[in-house]
């Protein structure tokens, strides 16, 4: 005879959040998986290679052991397929950016309950603050989560073989939508969007991508800024989370004048479902705009597909990728 007993094992598994978080942050700021990355090492030559103490080692070894980043056979310890992806400095899919950002932002998870109680943003500059010191470290943390999502809309709208494109990119961040669709299609231009610092940033990321003379920007906030006319395609990538809805509705009014008729805008976002049942990921990210947005959160489907009518869209689809991001496309 089986039972179906309730365990507490989800319990003590998100109980132990933080101490994955900080495991993980701490295997990535002594570059751990990279070093292991040459091959595997003994508790000891880690240590030595990471100026760090042998029990400190120890203890560190076991738990990325414990959360399967690491493996070990024989004393020696070596990465996991996912580590060797995800977490070895310089490769093109390493997300070691966004683990040293986790490692050091618990300060305003402790202070969720408050922000809960307020509905207010915790964290010392909200989301919104031009010149954030935070977007130093976020904007090039999270763009090769952006990879796979503009490559798939490099595919679906065909821009290689678009000819001439002019691509605008709202809050572009890294750069990295223009970097993927200017080396699709040589002949097209992007200007991006954003703050000072911000472009800044992404200037040298998309020089790095051999396309930086296509590649200009517009500095400021980009309610006010001036977008210009004729724009072929359309990016609002990670951006209508920290957005109102009423920003959203001005916003996307904003993008349809800049958008030539028969033009594309597209939204990469964490969407909700209408009832509000999953994604597990955008459910969870929208405690992340309660601590640091004004009024930002995670919308739902039916609040992209009003917005977007509203401001004159039409053909308006919904498409997953194989990140946490949806994308939407909808025609001018």
């Amino acid at each position: 005879m089986t039972t179906n007993a309730v365990t507490p094992e989800k319990i003590m598994q998100l109980n132990g959040g933080a101490q994955a978080a900080a495991l993980l942050g701490t295997g990535v700021e002594y570059e751990v998986f990279t070093r292991l990355e040459g091959g595997a090492m003994t508790v000891d030559e880690l240590a030595k290679a990471a100026s760090i103490a042998p029990r400190g080692a120890r203890a560190l070894l076991d738990g990325l052991v414990g959360l399967g980043l690491l493996t070990v056979a024989d004393g020696k310890y070596g990465n996991s397929p996912e580590a060797s992806t995800f977490l070895v400095e310089g490769k093109p899919a390493s997300l070691t950016g966004m683990a040293r950002i986790s490692l050091h932002g618990f300060d305003q998870w402790a202070k969720l309950p408050l922000a809960v109680k307020t509905g207010a943003p915790v964290m010392g500059e909200s989301l919104e603050s031009n010149d954030l010191a935070f977007w130093r470290m976020l904007v090039p943390a999270i763009a090769p989560l952006a990879v796979p999502s503009a490559q798939a809309v490099a595919a679906r709208l065909d821009v290689a073989k678009r000819g001439p494109l002019s691509i605008l990119d709202v809050g572009g961040g890294s750069g990295i939508y223009s970097a993927i669709l200017l080396g699709a299609n040589r002949e097209a231009k992007s200007t991006q969007v954003d703050w000072p610092t911000v472009n800044q940033i992404a200037k040298g990321f998309v020089a790095k991508f051999g396309v930086g003379d296509r590649f200009h920007t517009v500095d400021g906030d980009f309610h006010t800024a001036d977008w210009g006319t004729g724009h072929d395609v359309a990016i609002f990538s990670n951006i209508a989370h920290q957005e109102s809805p009423a920003q959203n509705v001005a916003l996307y009014r904003k993008f349809r004048g800049a958008l030539h008729t028969g033009g594309t805008l597209v939204v990469s976002d964490f969407v909700v479902k209408d009832d509000r049942s999953g994604p597990p990921f955008s459910l969870l990210f929208h405690s992340q705009m309660l601590v640091g947005s004004k009024e930002g959160a995670t919308w739902r489907e039916a609040d992209y597909r009003t917005w977007l009518t509203e401001a004159g869209f039409k053909q308006i689809t919904f498409e997953p990728t194989i990140t946490p991001s949806t994308l939407i496309y909808a025609s001018a």
